[in-house]
């Protein structure tokens, strides 16, 4: 069986970019993460130890957005590899990491990068 944990949209304020005002200054960025494993003995259980604590995640990923870095990818690949050494059931992880009002030219709501990887 093939379940999936979507935590969509957590908004939080970091400190990344490769310009160091971005590392000063800080913005906002919407984190939103999927993650597939067999579940179905937690559907039978109705026991936490027999899914994913998505509270757990949750806080990994406030975690290492705490870290500055440079670039987006940095954050992503500590995320994914945190989240799977905790979580060892897991088959699959999807990030995707949206900076809001990043410092470029035009307006637009932000700029995203996605990262996934298979175990």
């Amino acid at each position: 069986m093939n379940s999936k944990i979507i935590l969509e949209d957590i908004k939080i304020y970091a400190y990344h970019g490769v310009l160091p005002e971005e590392r000063v200054l800080g913005t906002f960025y919407l984190v939103s993460a999927e993650i597939q494993a067999d579940l179905w003995e937690a559907s039978e259980s109705d026991r936490l130890e027999d899914t994913i604590n998505y509270a757990e995640v949750n806080a990994i990923i406030h975690q290492e957005m705490k870290i500055p870095s440079q670039l987006l990818e940095h954050v992503l690949g500590r995320m994914i590899r945190s989240i799977a050494e905790k979580f060892t059931q897991i088959s699959f992880i999807k990030i995707r990491l949206t900076k809001l009002q990043p410092p470029m030219m035009g307006e637009m709501k932000g700029v995203s990068l996605e990262m996934e990887k298979e175990f």
